[in-house]
């Protein structure tokens, strides 16, 4: 998966990414408290997305930090659900 950075700023973060899994996946979860705006677009299907997030309070990448680690403690609570 690659991943461009495309506008970075203090409270805004405009990335490029080729999954739109991942895209969707980061956007559900970063549409909470202290996220301003948490959006992906397309143009067309071959292209890239275009994924921006803005920040009200705090960095963004903070944000993406702590949503990221939230992510990962979601997939461990469903990984040893499927093994039982």
């Amino acid at each position: 998966m690659d991943i461009e950075i495309l506008k970075q700023e203090k409270d805004i973060l405009e990335l490029k990414i080729d999954n739109s899994t991942v895209a969707e996946v980061l956007r559900v979860y970063l549409n909470e408290p202290g996220i301003k705006f948490a959006a992906w677009r397309i143009e067309h299907p071959s292209k890239p997305i275009i994924f921006r997030i803005e920040s009200d309070k705090g960095t963004v990448k903070k944000a993406i930090a702590d949503v990221i680690s939230v992510i990962n403690k979601d997939l461990d609570k469903i990984s040893s659900f499927a093994r039982k």
